[in-house]
């Protein structure tokens, strides 16, 4: 096949339409637990989420809730994955498997949102969130039924594999950020006159992106690292149930999805799914939707 500019132009028009083709076949999970964000900067400061938001009687003033300075900031990062394609391979016709390679590459793109949400998930007992406290942990602030300042634990510590309980009922309320500064995008370097061609005979193309995953709101979200049984289980609903705001009046946060990964399937499974648990009526059945995720372990 003898290169020209228009051949290289319906290669690489061929080229995104494979990516494309390989990002519309992913559904990603991470929409799921994390609220996507769009960012206009370098770095995003998240001070306005330090509480979950909710009506008050109105008496006296208004209390205004400004956009706190905070620690809590996510700077976007750069992504890529990019395929050279070499110029003999144009020249000789040997493009079939290039096609699969680019959609290959449009599923890699697709997935990346999930690689980094359930990473950071699994991390959170060890991250600062919003609070200035790790994410999931046992000594957050809360308030008791009188507006007490009172200890919020979200996290049960433990050697067993991880599980957490989350309400996901709200749409702009999570317990995780996705931080978009620029979605994925495909680009390409594919001129003869390029530096990679006349070097190294390597058509470029690739895929570019630039955003981050952070922690929302915490109190949306529990973690447990001990056996998942009805005793944990049951502690856990209560832990996100009986949260207070600094009135004292109620949160209205319950779980509505258990999250676990294959190690604890089956156990989730039995919580979950069966009526009854050696021969007595299981109280937890279908009390919350089951989603199973590899990347938990």
């Amino acid at each position: 096949m003898q290169i020209t500019q228009g051949v290289l132009r319906a290669l690489g028009q061929g080229f995104q339409a494979a990516f494309l083709q390989g990002i519309e076949s992913v559904k990603p999970q991470w929409p799921l637990v994390a609220m996507e964000v769009q960012s206009t900067a370098k770095i995003e400061n998240y001070g306005w989420m330090r509480d979950l938001p909710g009506m008050r009687e109105w008496v006296g003033g208004r209390v205004i809730h400004n956009l706190e300075a905070t620690n809590y900031q996510l700077i976007n990062k750069n992504w890529e994955h990019t395929i050279g394609v070499d110029r003999n391979d144009i020249e000789d016709d040997q493009l079939g498997l290039y096609r699969n390679r680019f959609a290959m590459q449009g599923e890699v793109a697709a997935q990346h949102g999930d690689t980094l949400v359930w990473s950071s998930l699994l991390l959170g007992n060890s991250t600062i969130g919003l609070d200035g406290q790790y994410f999931f942990d046992t000594d957050h602030v809360g308030y008791d039924a009188a507006g007490v300042e009172a200890v919020y634990s979200n996290y049960a510590a433990g050697a067993a594999a991880p599980w957490f309980l989350m309400d996901l009922s709200r749409t702009y309320m999570k317990p995780l950020v996705m931080q978009k500064r620029q979605d994925v995008k495909f680009v390409n370097l594919d001129r003869e006159t390029d530096d990679n061609v006349f070097l190294k005979r390597q058509f470029m193309y690739g895929a570019d992106a630039r955003y981050n995953v952070g922690f929302g709101f915490h109190q949306l979200a529990y973690m447990g690292k001990t056996a998942l049984d009805v005793a944990a289980y049951t502690a856990a609903r209560v832990a996100i149930g009986t949260q207070r705001k600094p009135d004292g009046s109620s949160m209205n946060v319950m779980p509505t999805h258990l999250l676990v990964g294959p190690s604890n399937e089956a156990a989730a499974r039995q919580l979950i799914r069966l009526e009854n648990i050696g021969g007595t009526t299981n109280p937890w059945y279908n009390s919350v939707e089951l989603v199973i995720v590899p990347a938990l372990g």
